[in-house]
């Protein structure tokens, strides 16, 4: 994940890799992204004075929650999602299915149901099916444009794709992974140049 340095010194994540300036790479983990926070090591991927906030890896998060949130939402207008329990069945069980949402604060009998179900179909018809759950029910709701959702789908289609790949960014990035310790040593093998600075890339 890109991070640069705006004009007023503070540390932004550049999640679309396209603002100009010199870049610091983190892997794009939470933890990860603490760990660079807790040591200061920003302000050395940068060789210059920076405004590091220290809730930068929530921002992060909600970021990618936004992002995700409006992909789905923009799937849903493109008739490529559907929400709610039966209708994700429905989609499940005619094999349409590309990605499966589970809201992160859902019951789990509900959601383990279809992920078996999942699983079912998977070994039927010798195709995969991601299960993401990065979104809880009141972000869900919003893409769908209701109160809250628990479960939806996502059906083959470029909109599907675009928010797919989206979410699978999000729970990559919320992966209780452990962290990779960001030690002296590996600090003298980041690679810099004059554009960019690599801190912990995996």
């Amino acid at each position: 994940m890109r991070f640069v340095r705006a004009p007023d010194g503070s540390v932004v994540a550049d999640l679309k890799q396209n603002l100009p300036g010199r870049g610091a790479w983190v892997t794009a983990r939470h933890a990860q992204v603490a760990e660079a926070v807790r040591k200061g090591l920003f302000k050395r991927a940068f060789k210059n004075e920076v405004q590091v906030a220290p809730d930068l890896p929530e921002q992060v998060e909600a970021l990618l929650i936004q992002r995700a949130r409006e992909s789905v939402s923009l799937a849903n207008k493109a008739g490529q999602a559907v929400a709610g329990f039966a209708k994700v069945e429905s989609a499940l069980r005619s094999n349409q299915v590309i990605g499966l949402i589970e809201a992160s604060d859902g019951a789990d009998d509900g959601r383990n149901k279809l992920k078996n179900l999942v699983k079912i179909i998977a070994a039927d018809h010798k195709s995969a099916v991601e299960c993401l759950s990065g979104l809880d029910s009141t972000d869900l709701g919003l893409a769908f444009g209701r109160s809250h959702v628990i479960h939806a789908a996502l059906m083959d289609g470029p909109a599907a794709r675009a928010a797919l790949a989206r979410l699978q960014r999000l729970n990559d990035y919320q992966a209780k992974d452990s962290v990779v310790p960001l030690t002296p040593d590996l600090m003298r093998d980041i690679h810099v140049t004059d554009e960019t600075a690599r801190i912990n890339a995996e």
